[in-house]
């Protein structure tokens, strides 16, 4: 049932409360301010990224930091004005954070009171931190009078054949993403952005995970690793007019969403101790790739084109069928293409005393049917599969980044 206009709230009164939630010294950044890994990825713990803008959100294009904290969360509230004064209070302080400030009193200065901001964060500096935040499917409904502002293009994803699905891993009414160099103050962002959805009683807290070891690169990044060897994202978006023509949404449902992009979030298991068996001449063969160098098998070096159509003296394709990257790429999938922004995780030893770790699978697309049709095919081909699960999922509509003293998706409420 839609909520009635008693559950609205005045843009002036939001912005008021916004503001007062946010109140906070800026913190002095302390770190190291640069540590070089190579000549084209730098390391800056001082640099701050800003969290209003024009188009998208930061956190999406923004080149992919080292740590990652992610947790999607379930509306608790059937209330319209809610759910608004969660995205407001979120909004201002996500801008706080991003500027390595703080949402609030520590310490404050009476003994029986209670810090609003939880303090683990202060002296770490920014760190490049970014805070994305994602709106799922329910958020769209008649519960919260906003059927017709859904996004044309969200839904919950198609059955796949590589599900493997947990459900205590999958789904959400919302996500935050907050990537950073220093993996406590991207912590710290979630921590206190999850007090503020308690103290709302709008959202409850549903499944989490913390990765490091970005899993993909930005322009001007070297191709870093996943957890079994091989560099992972070397043909990902980097230039303008790709994410121009597959990142951002420019046309279809109401105009607020432009520069807006769909989420979407996989956790995919690796039998990493099965695969550590395996020769190294069928993991090559697995990923198409070479490990070491990242060149394709039919090429030398990491960037070049591979060649899907050469083959051996015996008539054998070099990149095989089965192949991660042929199937995968581009060339062979009409085409489409989307943003990868992956990590590494672990969640320590699973029941059996194994490693139990993977990768925290992000992509980010203006149609989930992209993913899809890649996840399709590669679900019922791909070598891989033999080594990895997907065991946890999610689709989200991110909205694009709020101009200066609005707030996330605030249009949808007026």
């Amino acid at each position: 049932m839609g909520s009635g206009n008693d559950n609205r709230l005045s843009r002036r009164g939001l912005l008021l409360g916004a503001a007062a939630s946010t109140i906070g010294t800026a913190v002095s950044a302390t770190a190291s301010a640069t540590a070089a890994t190579d000549a084209g990825d730098m390391l800056d713990l001082n640099r701050r990224y800003a969290f209003y803008g024009e188009v998208g959100q930061a956190g999406i294009r923004t080149p992919p930091q080292r740590h990652i904290f992610y947790m999607t969360f379930d509306l608790t509230s059937p209330l319209r004005r809610d759910l608004q004064v969660l995205l407001a209070r979120w909004s201002g302080a996500i801008a706080q954070l991003m500027q390595g400030g703080t949402i609030g009193q520590v310490e404050p200065s009476r003994p029986n009171a209670t810090g609003f901001d939880t303090g683990e964060a202060l002296d770490l500096g920014p760190a490049s931190l970014t805070v994305t935040v994602g709106l799922g499917p329910k958020v769209f409904t008649d519960t919260y009078d906003l059927a017709d502002q859904k996004p044309p293009l969200l839904r919950n994803l198609r059955q796949l054949p590589s599900d493997d699905l947990k459900p205590e891993l999958t789904g959400g009414d919302l996500s935050v993403q907050a990537c950073a160099d220093d993996p406590q103050v991207a912590y710290h962002a979630v921590r206190d952005l999850a007090r503020i959805a308690k103290d709302t009683g709008a959202a409850a807290t549903r499944w989490t995970v913390m990765g490091f070891g970005r899993a993909s690169a930005g322009k001007g990044q070297t191709t870093p690793r996943n957890l079994l060897g091989f560099k992972d994202g070397t043909r990902n978006i980097i230039e303008e007019a790709d994410f121009e023509k597959f990142v951002w949404l420019k046309e279809g449902g109401p105009s607020w969403q432009r520069n807006g992009t769909y989420q979407i979030v996989r956790k995919i298991k690796m039998h990493v101790e099965n695969w550590d068996t395996d020769r190294i001449g069928d993991q090559n063969n697995v990923f198409g790739r070479f490990k070491v160098s990242g060149a394709p098998l039919t090429g030398a070096e990491e960037f070049d084109t591979p060649d899907f159509r050469k083959q051996d003296p015996g008539g054998n394709l070099v990149i095989p069928a089965t192949a991660h990257i042929r199937l995968a790429a581009h060339e062979n999938n009409n085409g489409l293409r989307i943003l990868r922004r992956s990590y590494n995780y672990t969640d320590g030893i699973n029941e059996i005393g194994l490693l139990d770790a993977g990768l925290l699978f992000i992509s980010y697309q203006n149609d989930p049917a992209h993913f899809e049709t890649i996840q399709e095919k590669l679900g019922a081909s791909d070598a891989l599969n033999e080594y990895i699960s997907h065991i946890g999922s999610g689709i989200f509509f991110v909205p694009p980044a709020p101009r200066e003293g609005s707030y996330i998706a605030q249009e949808m409420f007026t």
